[in-house]
């Protein structure tokens, strides 16, 4: 496995880090390590989709765009006829 050194990390942040790990019972190190984890694995495949669909939700709202990928094709369709 692969260690990592962090410098210059700010005074308030590494109180904050050493408070958080002592309410879950944890090092600083493995608090840190259980941070980075959860900030960088890569969510499930079924969770790409719906959070898609949360940030598709919220982009537009009540004005959502329908048939899309009817359309993209069409469009495709045509360009590659005139090609």
């Amino acid at each position: 496995m692969a260690t990592l050194s962090i410098r210059s990390l700010p005074d308030d942040i590494h109180a904050a880090l050493r408070v958080r790990a002592a309410l879950r019972g944890r090092s600083m190190e493995a608090e840190a390590r259980q941070i980075l984890i959860q900030v960088c694995k890569p969510p499930p495949k079924s969770a790409d989709f719906a959070q898609l669909q949360q940030w598709v939700d919220q982009m537009y709202g009540d004005k959502k765009p329908t048939q899309v990928v009817d359309t993209l094709i069409a469009e495709r369709r045509a360009e590659a006829m005139h090609e």
